[in-house]
């Protein structure tokens, strides 16, 4: 909270927080000194409410026991020294000046003794030896697990939009040295929006029937016919025999690996409205070691080791 950008926000919250705390106080003192008026009493015994379910199930109407309003009184207090210590009002650093990020710097730091040396031990061996280590795998799925999985999913077959990691399709190149430049840097794919281009939908249509046809897979021969030439827009990526062009991540289009599904409306959407695909960058996060061995892993899920 100490990076609000107006003053107003920090005010808000120091007064919000203090007034909820001095609220429960007021609110506790009230309930602990309140008495029981057998005058003010509704239809039933003294000491109840009236209200009664079940036939014998009363409803009391006594104080509240004393060991739990002396709880909730240090619990407030508690929370009064929490506030003076910790950040937690507003801009307010606390007494004793801690800080989550620093916490955060110190548990890398000590991370960073304890494995380190590991770590730089596999950085000084190439990527298909880390591969073959079984405790540098096991190492690697767990980076791939927490840093990985939530986009290619936990067996890294991928999903929609996001790449399968476990066949030898790859829209950059799948040698050990580009795996890793790509989890270093990251990756920026753009497929621009080809409507216009192509003209109408008619238009738009056979060439998706053309795509459809370079991997064999169901379309129309005469929209094929006519999509063919039209195709012609789309070589500068793909190239005139549509297998793609692993410098500018354009995939292939003569295997039957989709990225976001092979149907004559999913390819129609595509080429209607283009794509774009970040994968992003962990080299500055994780450090080169790590992303050596993770990058190890990822090679090793479509060439397994023995």
């Amino acid at each position: 909270m100490s990076d609000f950008t107006n003053g107003f926000w920090n005010i808000y919250i120091v007064v919000l927080s203090l007034l909820g705390i001095i609220g429960c106080g007021i609110l506790l003192y009230s309930q602990s000194t309140h008495k029981v008026d057998p005058s003010q009493q509704h239809d039933g015994p003294v000491g109840t409410t009236g209200h009664v379910w079940d036939e014998d199930l009363t409803e009391l109407n006594t104080p509240m026991p004393r060991w739990w309003m002396w709880l909730f009184y240090i619990t407030i207090v508690f929370s009064l020294a929490y506030l003076f210590l910790y950040p937690g009002l507003g801009t307010y650093a606390g007494s004793l000046g801690w800080k989550s990020t620093g916490q955060y710097d110190a548990e890398l730091k000590k991370a960073d003794a304890d494995y380190g040396p590991l770590f730089n031990e596999f950085l000084s061996q190439d990527i298909k030896t880390v591969a073959a280590n079984p405790k540098a795998h096991a190492i690697g799925e767990r980076l791939f697990l927490t840093y990985c999985a939530q986009c290619h999913g936990s067996d890294a077959r991928g999903n929609k939009g996001f790449p399968n990691l476990t066949d030898k399709d790859w829209l950059y190149g799948g040698a050990p040295d580009v795996i890793k430049t790509t989890i270093m840097h990251g990756r920026n794919g753009q497929m621009p929006a080809m409507g216009a281009a192509l003209g109408t939908d008619k238009d738009i249509e056979n060439v998706a029937h053309y795509v459809l046809s370079l991997s064999a897979s169901t379309a129309d021969p005469i929209k094929v016919v006519f999509g063919k030439s039209k195709f012609a827009a789309c070589m500068a990526c793909h190239g005139a025999d549509g297998r793609g062009n692993q410098a500018l991540g354009a995939p292939n289009l003569t295997d039957k690996t989709w990225l976001y599904g092979g149907s004559a409306d999913t390819v129609m959407e595509t080429i209607r409205k283009g794509r774009s695909n970040t994968m992003p960058p962990f080299g500055e996060f994780l450090g080169e070691a790590k992303v050596h061995v993770l990058a190890s892993y990822v090679w090793s899920l479509s060439n397994p080791q023995p």
